[in-house]
């Protein structure tokens, strides 16, 4: 390794092209990182008494046989990111002088061909600095100044037009004065001595930097030969990344936790996700790389219909449609598994819904029941390998496994589902959507979307309650309406609430348009042939309402 300190205008100024390598993510900086590079920018060019300014540092290894005569290429292992923010204000800076005509001490074609160009070169070895995949077009089309794709890269197309926002309100020949003051180190790694990927990690030690999945995905491909590198993230990290589509950032970190959880029995820390893939998938040679990329992308399709509803079977989507309703991130090692079996023919598609079902039923009745949920991680990372599983049996050993779990792990009977759903504090419970668009759709095929319903309560909210509603009640109104306000007998959807409102029972029922009478929800219909609305009435809807919820949350049999 070789480390020296330089002026960044004098290191970008020589001929020398970096490139990105496909092995790093993406340009990602977002306005935030802009406004702290401008505003060291602006601070260090105004104050002359400040000599410089430290960027960070450049890490790369030459590609190649250097010859005298050719344009040096630096594969770039840290500081992509510093590289392409500084290059973006260049451009900007140079687009402004260009427009303005204003002199500040350098022309626009000398910013080009000092510190964005190669001047002498042609094709791609023209540009000082090369991005990856979809970034490289952007970048392109912005230093030549052509018009941006319809699908450019926000990021590059955002932070540049930051810059030329910019600099429209400030003194330019200071922010040229601040450029100049910038210093980097640069770190020429030598592939024959040092370990690109131990000293990637190490600068990269703060876990700030990147993500767990960008710094697996460097281990997987930093250390092969350049042809098996480009092979492994065309056909394997690429198409995993655009399956994810804009949620690969958000999301791919937890679905390695997951697939690691599947194939060790134990949970990673989220911080050591990294940590645990190389202990369970060491990449030794190329046999052992293809057959756990192939394995990993496996996974992450069956991910990703499960995650972002990707699903082309309208039963299985229904299936992951309620169970992302109810919040179930913690089920995902089981689905996975699960899904993978069904796909492998282990078994068929009315098994494995009616263990989707089960398992969105174990979550939702200990929901209702209050039970804690900080162990159903643990619970479901080990569920499979449960004594009482067994393959041969798959279904039955769901049940099994099921049903002899006791104390806090226990999946509730109907006796002790059915006496907390009757009390519950519906209004107030996290899943009241998910339960009241599940009671609404329940035995119907049509699917209900609930988007444009509130919750409507039947009883009103309001404390200081009409005589209506006081006679309708009886002299304990206070005490019935506390009890049964915000239980599931007492509420129904509506798109009408403001209309309703808090006027009285059989005004509710009669309303035209608005009332319970004219509406279509099956949620509505026993209140139509109610008479009068007091406690007998609402604990027969919290009646008829819970023998539908037994039958859509089930227990295994």
């Amino acid at each position: 390794m070789v480390a020296n300190e330089k002026s960044l205008l004098n290191y970008l100024q020589a001929p020398k092209q970096f490139r990105i390598p496909i092995f790093q993510r993406r340009y990602s900086w977002e306005s935030q990182h802009c406004e702290q590079l401008w505003c060291d920018v602006l601070r260090i060019g105004e104050q002359n008494e400040v000599p410089s300014h430290f960027l960070g540092s450049i890490v790369y290894i030459g590609e190649g046989i250097m010859q005298a005569d050719a344009v040096p290429e630096l594969l770039v292992i840290d500081g992509q990111q510093r590289l392409t923010t500084i290059s973006l204000l260049i451009l900007a800076l140079r687009n402004t002088i260009k427009e303005s005509g204003e002199d500040i001490g350098i022309k626009p074609k000398q910013l080009s061909n000092y510190y964005l160009f190669n001047s002498d070169e042609d094709g791609e070895l023209r540009y000082k600095l090369l991005l990856t995949s979809h970034d490289k077009r952007t970048f392109i089309q912005l230093l030549d100044n052509i018009e941006l794709s319809d699908d450019a890269s926000p990021r590059l197309e955002e932070n540049f037009n930051f810059f030329i926002t910019k600099l429209q309100d400030v003194d330019i020949k200071t922010v040229y004065k601040g450029i100049k003051k910038l210093v980097i180190v640069d770190i020429a790694l030598d592939r024959r001595y040092d370990d690109p990927q131990l000293i990637f990690e190490s600068l990269n030690s703060t876990g700030l930097g990147l993500s767990q999945a960008d710094l697996i995905r460097n281990y997987v491909l930093m250390g092969q030969e350049t042809k098996l590198q480009n092979r492994l993230y065309k056909e394997y990290w690429l198409p995993m990344e655009q399956s994810f589509g804009n949620e690969y950032t958000k999301r791919f970190d937890g679905f390695i936790r997951n697939y690691l959880t599947v194939k060790t029995g134990q949970i990673p820390n989220v911080r050591s996700v990294y940590e645990k893939f190389k202990e369970h998938l060491p990449v030794t040679d190329e046999a052992e790389t293809l057959e756990a990329l192939d394995n990993i992308s496996c996974y992450a399709k069956h991910f990703v219909k499960i995650a972002l509803l990707e699903e082309n079977d309208l039963d299985l989507y229904n299936c992951f449609k309620d169970i992302q309703d109810l919040r179930m991130e913690v089920a995902f090692p089981v689905l996975l598994e699960v899904y993978e079996d069904y796909k492998q023919e282990i078994i068929d598609k009315s098994e494995i819904i009616e263990i989707l079902r089960l398992l969105e039923s174990y979550v939702f009745r200990r929901a209702v029941c209050g039970i804690p949920t900080n162990s159903l991680n643990k619970t479901f990372a080990a569920l499979m390998a449960e004594k009482e599983f067994d393959k041969d049996k798959y279904l039955k050993s769901f049940k099994m496994v099921f049903m002899n779990m006791t104390s806090y792990r226990r999946f509730p009977r109907d006796q002790e589902f059915r006496q907390e759903f009757l009390i519950k504090d519906v209004y107030n419970f996290d899943r009241c959507n998910y339960l009241l668009r599940k009671l609404e759709s329940f035995d119907h095929k049509e699917p209900f979307n609930a988007t444009k319903y509130t919750i409507e309560h039947i009883l009103p909210q309001n404390p200081d309650l009409s005589n209506e509603w006081k006679n309708e009640l009886g002299e304990d109104w206070q005490k019935l309406q506390e009890k049964y306000l915000h239980t599931i007998g007492n509420l129904t959807y509506t798109i009408y609430n403001p209309e309703l409102s808090d006027r009285p029972f059989s005004v509710k029922k009669e309303l035209r348009p608005g009332g319970f009478r004219d509406s279509r929800l099956r949620l509505n219909q026993s209140l139509i042939e109610t008479s009068r609305w007091n406690e007998t009435a609402i604990q027969k809807r919290a009646e008829e309402l819970v023998e539908k919820a037994l039958k859509i949350w089930i227990y295994p049999e």
